[in-house]
């Protein structure tokens, strides 16, 4: 079943729960209203954008048990927290151990596997005739194990002017598009981070994402593999005369990316369903039973 993506940017807004179902009720005082339901098992990942949106403990206690992720955004709009599920299945002791225990070689080859195809999927949103596609092109064959040459920074230089034009720079706290792209890339994170969680794994052991303070090094490797279709939907919003800001529009599009559909080695489905195939040959990995993650193809731009 597709989970749904929900986004709750309009206030004063009251979620609570009431027979497994998430109900929505806007207004004040007498002029309370309940404008939707849908039910918990639904819900994949719930984006809550006002600070007039009061949540109840009980209707966040179901979501975690059906699997849910609730991504809470600040004043700028941009996600400023995620709240995933604890519940721990029977799998979850042996699989973090797993996982703490996998040899650094074997880390270093699934870091290059993932570079390389991040920058294999940048290229697609670059025209063939482009030079920088040729660029791009090359630096897929130039990935040493754990990108060591920084194949994927290089990468960056050379395709993010490409896109979004010869003076655009990345940088989280810039100028738009910066911020789309921001908000894409947490998407992405929070969907990452559910599938992570489902299969046992704990989220703050990385492959290449390594720091004290990030509770969600996995997941942060793992979408790298991603941000070309955020890109590409980015591109879209700009050249279809998006407003720059964060907006109703904006998040439909970025939100609507959970269920594009992608290939994940033989099997055809949406983004957020096959999140959990690319976690599950992860796992096989650290347990021995394969050397490849089984990583998304997506069509972009220039297919």
């Amino acid at each position: 079943m597709i989970k749904r993506t929900l986004d709750v940017s309009t206030g004063p807004s009251y979620l609570s729960l009431d027979d497994d179902q998430l109900v929505i009720v806007r207004g004040k005082g007498d002029e309370r209203q309940e404008v939707a339901r849908t039910p918990c098992e639904d819900v994949g990942v719930l984006m809550v954008d006002h600070p007039a949106v009061t949540v109840t403990q009980g209707l966040l206690a179901r979501l975690m048990h059906f699997g849910a992720v609730v991504v809470i955004c600040g004043p700028n709009h941009q996600p400023a927290g995620v709240l995933l599920p604890a519940d721990a299945n029977e799998l979850t002791g042996r699989r973090t151990r797993l996982q703490a225990r996998a040899r650094l070689p074997l880390r270093k080859r699934l870091w290059k596997q993932v570079v390389r195809r991040k920058i294999a999927l940048q290229a697609l949103n670059v025209h063939p005739d482009h030079v920088v596609h040729r660029q791009l092109k090359q630096l897929t064959r130039e990935v040493k194990s754990d990108d060591r040459t920084n194949c994927e920074g290089r990468a960056a230089a050379y395709y993010f002017p490409a896109v979004f034009g010869g003076m655009f720079r990345r940088d989280p706290e810039g100028l738009p598009p910066n911020n789309l792209l921001n908000y894409g890339y947490a998407v992405m994170r929070a969907g990452v981070a559910r599938a992570i969680v489902g299969a046992g794994l704990c989220p703050a052991l990385g492959l290449h994402h390594v720091h004290r303070n990030n509770a969600f090094a996995l997941a942060d490797d793992l979408m790298e593999v991603c941000r070309p279709l955020v890109d590409a939907a980015v591109i879209r919003i700009i050249e279809n005369g998006g407003s720059g800001f964060v907006d109703r529009d904006a998040k439909r599009e970025l939100l609507g990316l959970l269920t594009v559909e992608v290939q994940v080695g033989q099997q055809r489905g949406p983004l957020m369903v096959q999140f959990a195939r690319v976690v599950a040959s992860l796992v096989r990995c650290y347990e021995g039973a394969a050397d490849r993650m089984m990583l998304p193809v997506y069509p972009l731009r220039a297919d």
